[in-house]
């Protein structure tokens, strides 16, 4: 039976994907979720799977919920794959805009649950959102030690609470990082999104993490 698999998310997700090729390659960017519908597609020649990324670049959670009913609801996925939260503590640094770390839960809880009413069959992943110190996150570099392994303390919360499976990604990052020799860009090219490398570590855990959903 075909399965429509739908990622959502910031720009990490997004990676300049074509707005007006939405469902086929060019609509896909040219990160992880490319990666992640390249090699099932491959593998799965047969089972009529479609791939939508509707992540945009520069959503915080809020937007995600903003945009929820059009971008995701109606979309009816089988699978949802959702990457969210750097932003949230980015907009606050730089234009005090962010979402604070109560308010980011509470949303982001709205939106798993709204999910499970109006889509009872979805299957659903939560990423771990992750962050380098180098780059773009020195000029909140404090923000960045305190609030993102905070974030992903929440997300991993939720999918324990709903029972969803979580995909973490920080300590793999960091890993692939200290193989490099300590190549912060060789993984994250300004300490937010992914480099070639960075999008191949994303898209193989991601594989690893849904190989049930297949």
């Amino acid at each position: 039976m075909s399965k429509v698999i739908l990622f959502q998310g910031d720009s990490v997700t997004d990676s300049q994907r074509d707005r007006n090729c939405d469902g086929i390659c060019y609509g896909m960017g040219h990160g992880y979720a490319l990666l992640v519908a390249s090699r099932l597609l491959a593998d799965h020649p047969a089972d009529g799977l479609r791939f939508f990324n509707h992540g945009i670049s520069g959503n915080r959670v809020v937007d995600l919920y903003a945009r929820w009913k059009i971008d995701t609801i109606n979309v009816k996925p089988d699978i949802l794959s959702i990457l969210i939260g750097v932003n949230d503590t980015w907009h606050e640094a730089q234009c005090q805009n962010g979402v604070e770390l109560d308010r980011y839960e509470e949303v982001y809880r709205m939106l798993v649950a709204w999910t499970r009413r109006a889509l009872p069959k979805c299957q659903m992943l939560l990423m771990e959102p992750f962050a380098l110190p180098f780059g773009q996150p020195m000029t909140w570099s404090a923000k960045l030690r305190a609030e993102i392994p905070k974030r992903a303390k929440i997300v991993k919360k939720i999918a324990a609470d709903f029972n969803i499976p979580f995909l973490p990604l920080q300590k793999k990052i960091d890993a692939a990082v200290k193989a490099a020799k300590g190549n912060y860009a060789h993984l994250l090219m300004d300490g937010v999104h992914p480099a070639c490398a960075g999008h191949q570590l994303i898209a193989d855990e991601w594989i690893k993490a849904t190989k049930e959903f297949f």
